[in-house]
């Protein structure tokens, strides 16, 4: 871990901050699904969806995310709670590479049974949160235990959701908390969430991020885990201790648009 982050470096990324923390680039953006509500639930669960199937081409993933929500009636809180049988035959044929008709409706059930006792999905990862934490990481860790606590569950779905217990970088939820918790100006991120911290988000670690991330000596380790994606965040909080993540705009769009 770097010591100090050189002046270059530093104003290099908070003018890309600023260039791609912009809703002219929402619509290329898995963010662009969620972005398409205003109700708070179909946010979250939209959101939900659109971060897990966040892997492969940009195109490719708004694409399936679409298919999945129009198969909810473009009403994904209203699908959630009131679906039928019936409806739930309509994912029967439902894919996007690994992820599968089993595991969309283990989703399905889970967040059914959530949306039963809890207006927002915020406390599935709050709630196992302390006090003194610097990071999310027991609220990811907590979020998958409960997750898959449900009597029955497919294995194969366990696949689908992260945790830093396994030294998962748990780039798709570190995006998704990304999205519901930072608050800025710009409209970008959600800010709906307020029990959880912008200080406390880990930096989305994914190919593009790693690249740049090492160009730059912002991470050391060779490994692309856990302990890799807080190495990177502790030197960007040196940049901003309280938003270390709104350096994800830049690392990423300079990895993905720029190369």
């Amino acid at each position: 871990m770097q010591n100090s982050i050189p002046k270059n470096i530093q104003q290099l990324l908070d003018a890309k901050v600023i260039y791609y923390n912009n809703t002219s680039f929402i619509a290329e953006d898995p963010i662009s699904i969620p972005h398409r509500f205003t109700k708070q639930q179909d946010i979250e669960i939209s959101g939900f969806f659109a971060a897990t199937l966040a892997w492969g081409l940009r195109k490719t993933i708004i694409n399936k995310c679409s298919e999945l929500i129009n198969i909810m009636d473009n009403a994904p809180y209203d699908f959630i709670r009131y679906h039928t049988n019936k409806d739930l035959k309509q994912i029967s044929n439902f894919k996007h590479r690994t992820f599968n008709s089993t595991d969309a409706l283990y989703f399905i059930e889970f967040l059914k049974h959530h949306y039963a006792q809890y207006e927002s999905l915020e406390f599935a990862f709050s709630k196992y949160l302390k006090p003194d934490d610097a990071t999310i990481e027991n609220g990811l860790i907590g979020f998958r235990n409960y997750f898959f606590s449900l009597e029955i569950y497919p294995s194969r779905t366990k696949k689908h959701i992260a945790t830093p217990a396994l030294n998962s970088a748990c780039k798709r939820l570190n995006m998704y908390l990304r999205w519901m918790v930072r608050k800025d100006e710009t409209g970008v991120d959600f800010g709906l969430w307020n029990s959880i911290k912008t200080s406390q988000l880990i930096c989305p670690l994914d190919v593009h991020v790693e690249r740049v991330a090492r160009t730059l000596n912002l991470i050391t380790r060779k490994q692309c885990d856990w302990k890799t994606a807080l190495e990177l965040t502790q030197n960007l909080k040196k940049l901003d201790k309280n938003d270390p993540v709104k350096y994800d705009f830049a690392l990423f769009s300079m990895g993905v648009v720029e190369k």
